[in-house]
């Protein structure tokens, strides 16, 4: 059996590939934007491992596989190579997102004011999964600011709109858990 090879030993001296063989060092921004977009497709992972509805399962798996879409479009210098990638976010996937925050949205009760993260272990998990996305909207909007990239409008839409459906998601996972949201005291007494 021919073993996989792990380790190339061409990322030790400090430089990646980017797709299409462009090398840059592995602390520039456009892998510090798809790094951030991976590490949240790893904090859904455990949130899909810790939820047990099954249409938010399927949502958060989908979601899965348009980031490392997204991933793949970052790592991309258009520039240099041509993007080719059949998943590419588009107005289909934005509006998929959309609905979701609709209908979960409609299934609870309206807001008092700005809800603390927390709760249960499912909703922390999800709060924790909505604040990396937060980050790794940021990381992805530097590219453009920074004149490194010009990134998609869809692309930036559906994180955007990932981020406002993991909160609502949080929101339902308390409600499912009968655990009442902590709202925040202004007065902090």
């Amino acid at each position: 059996m021919k073993k996989s090879l792990i380790y190339t030993k061409t990322g030790d001296k400090g430089t990646t590939s980017l797709v299409g063989g462009v090398r840059v060092s592995k602390t520039h921004r456009r892998l510090e934007a798809y790094g951030t977009v991976d590490e949240l497709n790893s904090c859904l992972g455990m949130l899909i491992s810790l939820i047990k509805t099954k249409e938010d399962m399927e949502l958060l798996r989908y979601v899965q596989h348009k980031l490392f879409s997204l991933g793949a479009y970052l790592a991309t210098d258009s520039s240099q190579t041509e993007f080719k990638m059949d998943s590419y976010i588009d107005d289909e996937d934005i509006l998929k997102l959309e609905n979701a925050i609709d209908i979960t949205d409609s299934e609870l009760s309206p807001l008092k004011g700005f809800v603390l993260p927390g709760g249960s272990y499912q909703a922390s998990a999800c709060h924790l999964c909505r604040t990396v996305c937060r980050r790794a909207e940021r990381r992805i909007l530097e590219l453009e600011e920074e004149n490194i990239c010009t990134v998609d409008l869809n692309c930036k839409r559906f994180v955007n709109r990932l981020s406002d459906f993991l909160f609502v998601l949080s929101r339902k996972l308390n409600h499912l858990a009968s655990i009442d949201e902590i709202y925040w005291d202004k007065t902090c007494k």
